[in-house]
């Protein structure tokens, strides 16, 4: 279920949620849907896992499925449960979320036939399923209709979501690479090269930070965690540019920079309208981290 990225589905979640006005953190609606959105990245990760196993044998052979412990049809089936059961917490908050766990259910099985045939299409066709969990949150919580979700940040909230996860699978895309081109994926990195995605990931993370940036102005405690997001991508684009061995091994950290920029810039608009939630902002950052640090592989994201 990849425990460490179980914090990216969370915080998008929540950065939906958070918009609405009466939001309350001693709820009980908000810690349901937020436990239900932490959990829906591990099942479906698991899910696209299960059509994924040529390549994940190459680049991740230590996991359960690529050593052959679980088969796919197992995994599958825990999958679509989890998917089911998280649905179903959603859909009770508001019946809307149906249509939205529906395309995601969708969206991610077929994700693998995407990824493996479409080179333009892999990050983004990923992106827009995780684009859908702020709608979800602010329905899950709020209670509304689907013209309470006509407003102008919410829009700038799933473009931010959008590319800034299209910035992550793309980056993370070169972990993969060798394994992609065995297995006849045509990844973008597989197709472009090392370089070219690079510079779309430069690309990619401006974007981001300007749709941030217009929805967190001029909140200052959101204002530092935005400038702290844009260093670390900053960061991790440069040493992806400079980086003479341009190998799998070199991938990690300007991944695990996108991963950490996508988790900071969300975590900022959580705060600038949900201020009040600082604290525990800073020990759900800080628990990622460590959960990050103890994965099984360090090659891996």
């Amino acid at each position: 279920m990849r425990p460490y990225l179980l914090f990216v589905s969370g915080i998008a979640g929540m950065a939906g949620m958070s918009f609405y006005s009466d939001v309350d953190f001693t709820n009980w609606k908000f810690w349901v849907a937020l436990l239900s959105f932490f959990f829906a990245y591990g099942f479906g990760q698991a899910l696209t896992d299960c059509s994924q196993i040529d390549t994940d044998r190459i680049s991740a052979p230590y996991r359960p499925l690529s050593r052959g412990i679980v088969t796919a049809r197992q995994v599958a089936i825990a999958a679509i449960l989890g998917l089911l059961m998280v649905s179903i917490v959603i859909v009770y908050l508001n019946l809307l979320n149906l249509i939205f766990c529906a395309l995601s259910i969708v969206g991610l099985a077929t994700y693998s036939h995407i990824k493996r045939n479409y080179w333009w299409a892999g990050p983004f066709y990923n992106a827009w399923i995780v684009a859908l969990l702020p709608v979800m949150g602010y329905l899950a919580v709020s209670g509304t209709g689907l013209h309470e979700l006509m407003d102008q940040d919410m829009t700038y909230l799933v473009l931010l979501t959008f590319f800034s996860y299209s910035y992550f699978v793309l980056i993370g895309y070169l972990k993969d690479i060798s394994a992609d081109q065995q297995t006849g994926y045509q990844t973008f990195p597989v197709v472009f090269g090392w370089n070219a995605s690079v510079w779309v990931g430069d690309i990619l993370m401006v974007v981001s930070a300007i749709w941030c940036w217009m929805i967190i102005t001029p909140k200052s405690a959101s204002l530092f965690i935005w400038i702290l997001a844009i260093i670390i991508a900053i960061v991790g684009q440069g040493y992806a540019h400079m980086v003479k061995n341009q190998n799998e091994k070199n991938a990690v950290f300007p991944i695990q920079a996108s991963l950490r920029s996508f988790i900071l810039w969300h975590l900022a608009v959580v705060i600038a309208y949900y201020p009040s939630v600082l604290v525990f902002a800073g020990i759900y950052y800080f628990t990622f981290e460590m959960v990050l640090r103890r994965r099984p592989l360090r090659e891996q994201i």
